[in-house]
């Protein structure tokens, strides 16, 4: 699913929005989770999972092609951890 069709789905189940206000609240809404986890705080939504940033050390690494030895600067990821309700929900057996 990509932003807008969230936008549009929003939008289509709450017609008295319109849906450049629903755009705003959701970019506000991942701009918050984006800047929240860049200074080094852990996003979390109850029944929906948790959003936090792991960091890797600087390093030692080897060019595959050359074979010779090069940095690997440090590094920070974003990762994302599904919580127990979304789980059970992606879990249960269909009727």
């Amino acid at each position: 699913m990509l932003k807008s069709d969230l936008v549009k789905r929003i939008h289509d189940l709450n017609l008295y929005l319109y849906e450049r206000d629903v755009e705003k609240v959701v970019n506000a809404i991942l701009t918050e989770i984006v800047a929240a986890m860049a200074r080094g705080d852990r996003v979390e939504l109850r029944g929906f999972g948790s959003f936090f940033v792991k960091r890797r050390p600087s390093r030692i690494g080897r060019n595959p092609r050359s074979g010779a030895v090069i940095t690997v600067e440090k590094k920070a990821y974003p990762y994302f951890k599904a919580g127990k309700e979304m789980k059970g929900r992606l879990n249960r057996s269909p009727k």
